[in-house]
């Protein structure tokens, strides 16, 4: 009898333990940055709170954090490898084509997700405001977990961990988005040459104009849409933004005829 109530004593805590648990609730989005992490930062002269960049390279299946630094220029903190990307290199055209997106996005606080069925997420943001000038079509493409891939970005469980730490530390510093700029490789003339017969080669040189601009001054580029095509450091922010399907405003001719 002494066991039997000492049995239904141990399964009551234990229901009651379960219980607070559920209580507490999952809490896989609020998991600190790691010191090992906080450490690095200090080391470049960044911190949690500071502005960051990711860039992303299909081609290596590389992803970089960037982290802006007492100098107020941005440093490279750690290189990540892609687990899975899905499609070829390319911009996404469409649902269901399976394809991984390439261009520049911004990541809002509305678009994290701390609760997916991939461990940790948050959305690129597709499709933009390019995407959208060419109607182009896609939902749900995340960065996220695990190494599955259908138009996504996999970085696996302990990749995402990280990475979605120091996004949403970002937005608690007051900072209100994450600039991404996903990329079919490193954008460099060798490269270019080795794709010379790609149908995408014009928009990859788009593209490079923003990434040159970063790669030059270590500062975020901003970026717009005019003419369908990629703008950037044209808009002032004084104005209303570019129409996606109108002229370009002319102190970017020259740029575009050089490319």
């Amino acid at each position: 009898m002494l066991a039997n109530a000492l049995r239904a004593i141990a399964l009551t805590l234990a229901v009651v333990a379960l219980a607070g648990c559920a209580f507490i609730g999952d809490n896989r989005g609020n998991v600190p940055i790691s010191k090992e992490l906080v450490d690095r930062m200090a080391q470049i002269g960044s911190s949690p709170s500071e502005p960051m960049m990711i860039r992303v390279f299909k081609e290596s299946s590389e992803l970089e954090v960037w982290k802006r630094t007492r100098s107020g220029q941005f440093a490279l903190l750690k290189t990540y490898p892609i687990c899975k990307w899905s499609g070829t290199l390319g911009p996404k055209i469409k649902e269901g084509d399976y394809q991984s997106p390439e261009g520049f996005y911004d990541v809002t606080p509305a678009l994290l997700n701390p609760k997916s069925s991939y461990h940790l997420s948050f959305n690129v943001g597709f499709p933009n405001k390019f995407d959208a000038a060419l109607n182009r079509t896609g939902s749900y493409l995340m960065i996220h977990g695990d190494c599955l891939s259908v138009g996504c970005f996999a970085m696996t469980d302990e990749g995402i961990k990280e990475i979605y730490a120091m996004v949403r530390d970002s937005f608690r510093g007051s900072n209100a988005s994450v600039q991404l700029q996903l990329l079919p490789f490193r954008m460099t003339e060798e490269n270019f040459a080795r794709h010379a017969s790609s149908p995408h080669v014009a928009f990859w040189r788009d593209l490079r104009v923003g990434t040159d601009a970063f790669d030059q001054t270590k500062q975020l580029p901003s970026w717009d849409v005019c003419q369908q095509r990629y703008v950037f450091n044209l808009n002032d922010p004084r104005t209303a933004p570019l129409d996606p399907n109108g002229a370009c405003p002319m102190a970017s001719y020259s740029t575009m005829a050089a490319l």
